[in-house]
């Protein structure tokens, strides 16, 4: 759930959907690799490493689109849908700049294939998104008009549409490739409080010439019964070092 990389992408590389636009032309792809894939400071992974890449295409007018994916382990692990361990996102929008503020509109699908089970609501989400930029910062707030957010239910059962999450970012430009990233965010699970929560991430990168290396801590205040699932149950919403390693063509 994340996308086209640097600048201000680097604020959350792995940790929320960012758009914004990499290389010198039209055409873009990246690749990564991460100890562990974070959406919004939950562990897509049950804490293991994932592979992720994707592509992009900006038109000089500023309309966009791209396609992201990475490995992940928790819409079988929570009996959402079987025969699943891949993400894929599809998203487009336009970007441009009004004076020193910039400002992204999109539309972003998180698609999750395999056979849906009986009786399971869908993990696939679709979210509007509007962001602005100044300088370092950035803000941007996501709201979800599909039936579901990522397959959560309120508390008596109904339908998640109208959940939405608040994220507030800064990567800072140290210079010889170095930078730093602060991010605060807030998920809001339409009617279903024990599901909703804030995260929080702290991070240092280097563009080693071959690519970008970022060492980034996370955490959150999710509700530990609510955010522990798997064959083996894990804690995915605890605390978390992060090593990721991304290159960008």
């Amino acid at each position: 759930m994340h996308k086209m990389l640097p600048a201000l992408a680097l604020a959350g590389l792995v940790t929320v959907p960012v758009v914004a636009v990499a290389g010198d032309g039209p055409l873009s792809g990246n690749l990564g690799l991460t100890s562990n894939y974070l959406f919004r400071g939950v562990s897509q992974t049950q804490d293991g490493p994932a592979i992720q890449g994707g592509f992009d295409y900006a038109h000089p007018s500023g309309v966009y689109i791209g396609t992201w994916g990475s490995n992940v382990a928790w819409v079988k692990e929570t009996g959402l849908k079987d025969n699943n361990s891949l993400e894929i996102d599809l998203y487009g929008g336009y970007k441009a700049e009004a004076g020193p503020i910039s400002y992204d509109l999109g539309l972003i699908h998180y698609h999750y294939p395999g056979d849906k089970l009986t009786g399971a609501t869908t993990p696939n989400t679709t979210e509007l998104y509007v962001g602005l930029g100044w300088r370092f910062l950035s803000l941007k707030y996501s709201h979800v008009v599909s039936d579901y957010f990522v397959g959560w239910t309120t508390t008596g059962g109904g339908k998640t549409r109208g959940s939405y999450y608040v994220d507030l970012s800064g990567a800072y430009d140290l210079g010889g490739g170095w930078g730093v990233s602060a991010h605060v965010g807030y998920q809001d699970v339409k009617g279903n409080d024990p599901a909703s929560y804030t995260d929080w991430n702290l991070g240092v990168s280097k563009d080693v010439g071959f690519g970008t290396l970022k060492l980034m801590y996370s955490d959150t205040d999710a509700d530990t019964p609510t955010y522990t699932w798997g064959t083996t149950p894990k804690k995915v919403a605890n605390g978390a070092f992060v090593l990721t390693f991304v290159k960008t063509f």
